[in-house]
């Protein structure tokens, strides 16, 4: 987008707590004032549209029903809702083993399944205006006992289980619904032993192969993957090197035609420029193996301070796990979060999924239900696609990203500016090309330690003609500035 903002001269300026947040200047287009970092915005050229890849792991429902999180799911607007590690009511809900609890019942009658938690938890998602993204298996154990994640003892069996829940969910059979599930993934990082599965590789291999091959054959329009890969690989010489776990799935569906019509993956780190070329390192690997069609799935990601899991477990319990949780959703998480959502707009995914949009330690929220501050990023990514015409940005600083959008027709535009690790919080915007002529009005947002997405500075600029606006945006730290045509 572009923003021609003044002809010439100063106009107005907003102060809050005695600090100057904007100063407009007009004509001067030179190198930006001593200290700021400068970027353009060029709102006459477009580039494609904001892409709504804001969805989320785990829905409304939280801790026993005590917590209801559907105001604010609708308020982002969440486009898909990735089902699993539910913990619903006492966690029995969507885990295969807790809708089908006795292996040794007939996967044919509707009475050997248990549905009314789950039907609860999915019916929340949909009434909140998400679509389900379905994880059949189970959740994960970090206990010292592993409980349900061992291979099942027939996969076959197994695999008509799960066609009784697609039934159920998606053609109303046993009492159901119809709420059009178009995903259904088949199991969650079997490559996370024992956390994750207990068995071999190739007992995984013949599950899934099972399991694919049933739904594709009885349900034939709907989308089967898996496995949600916990790790995808390194890096090494700036050469992408994917863990043998991956290559030896995707050789076993090459060499015995199993459906896969997408392929997920997962990515917690503090590198947010990371996530793009594992994107494209990722989508290489699927084409390289003959899988160009299938499409791939980001579909769980975080901010992981350090690179270090440590502060998660028993080792890191107390003080130092609370500080590291802190951190993942304060503003280094929300900075971090807004990067990669602008990352994603060019990456070649087709969905992703954050974990989590719950009150889990890693989710937009605190125990309590309040939104953290990582919720105010996503909430103001969300605000972006009502200006869904993407707009050329240039010179992004190192350390910041920048995503700007347009609507023509309602006369707005909108720049989302994450500022990640750039410590120089003056930024110089300088705007060309709004395409319309009238008077503007602008507002400049802002989410850091202080503030959640509050307004920082607001005003009225005359039309035509170029612009800048000198903003204060600290590290780290969400800028949202909003332009719109009186």
């Amino acid at each position: 987008m572009r923003a021609s903002f003044l002809r010439s001269g100063w106009r107005r300026c907003a102060w809050q707590g005695g600090l100057l947040l904007a100063v407009l200047v007009g004509a001067g287009l030179a190198t930006p004032a001593g200290g700021a970092v400068g970027v353009i915005v060029e709102a006459s050229r477009t580039n494609g549209v904001i892409r709504p890849v804001h969805g989320v792991n785990l829905g409304p429902l939280c801790y026993r029903g005590m917590v209801d999180l559907t105001a604010h799911h609708r308020e982002l607007g969440v486009p898909y809702t990735r089902v699993h590690d539910v913990v619903w009511v006492n966690a029995y809900a969507v885990d295969v083993s807790t809708i089908f609890r006795d292996f040794r019942q007939n996967p044919q009658d509707p009475a050997s399944y248990d549905f009314a938690c789950t039907d609860d938890y999915l019916a929340a998602i949909t009434n909140a205006g998400s679509r389900i993204i379905y994880r059949l298996g189970e959740s994960i154990e970090h206990t010292p006992r592993k409980y349900r994640v061992h291979p099942p003892p027939e996969p076959r069996r197994w695999a008509e289980i799960c066609l009784g829940i697609i039934r159920h969910y998606n053609e109303g059979w046993a009492q159901g619904f119809r709420h059009g599930i178009e995903y259904w993934e088949i199991w969650n990082e079997p490559d996370v032993r024992p956390a994750m599965w207990t068995g071999t590789d190739a007992q995984f291999f013949e599950l899934y192969e099972t399991t694919a091959r049933a739904i594709k054959r009885e349900f034939p329009r709907l989308k089967v993957g898996g496995p949600g890969l916990g790790g995808t690989g390194d890096f090494v010489d700036g050469q992408f090197r994917p863990t043998a776990f991956a290559t030896n799935f995707l050789a076993y569906c090459r060499a015995r035609q199993a459906p896969l019509d997408f392929l997920s993956w997962h990515r917690y780190t503090s590198d947010p420029w990371d996530i793009p070329r594992r994107a494209a390192a990722m989508r290489r690997l699927l084409d390289d193996y003959g899988f160009r069609d299938t499409e791939s799935h980001f579909n769980e990601w975080n901010y992981l301070p350090r690179e270090d899991w440590r502060p998660m477990f028993k080792e890191g319990q107390g003080p130092e796990r609370e500080a590291w949780f802190r951190e993942m959703s304060g503003p280094a998480g929300a900075a971090f979060a807004a990067c990669v959502l602008t990352h994603l707009q060019e990456a070649p995914v087709e969905v992703a999924n954050f974990y989590t949009g719950e009150i889990q330690g890693f989710g937009l929220f605190n125990f309590h239900g309040t939104p953290q501050k990582n919720y105010y990023a996503f909430l103001a990514f969300r605000r972006m696609l009502d200006t869904p015409e993407r707009v050329v940005t240039e010179g992004a600083p190192q350390g910041m990203t920048v995503l700007a959008g347009r609507h023509f027709a309602r006369k707005e535009l909108q720049v989302l500016f994450a500022n990640f690790r750039q410590p120089e919080r003056e930024l110089a915007v300088h705007l060309r090309g709004l395409p319309w002529e009238t008077e503007t009005e602008w507002e400049w947002r802002v989410v850091d330690e202080q503030s959640n997405l509050d307004r920082r500075a607001q005003g009225r600029l005359g039309g035509g003609g170029d612009a800048r606006i000198t903003l204060s945006l600290p590290m780290p730290g969400v800028g949202w500035l909003r332009l719109k045509g009186r």
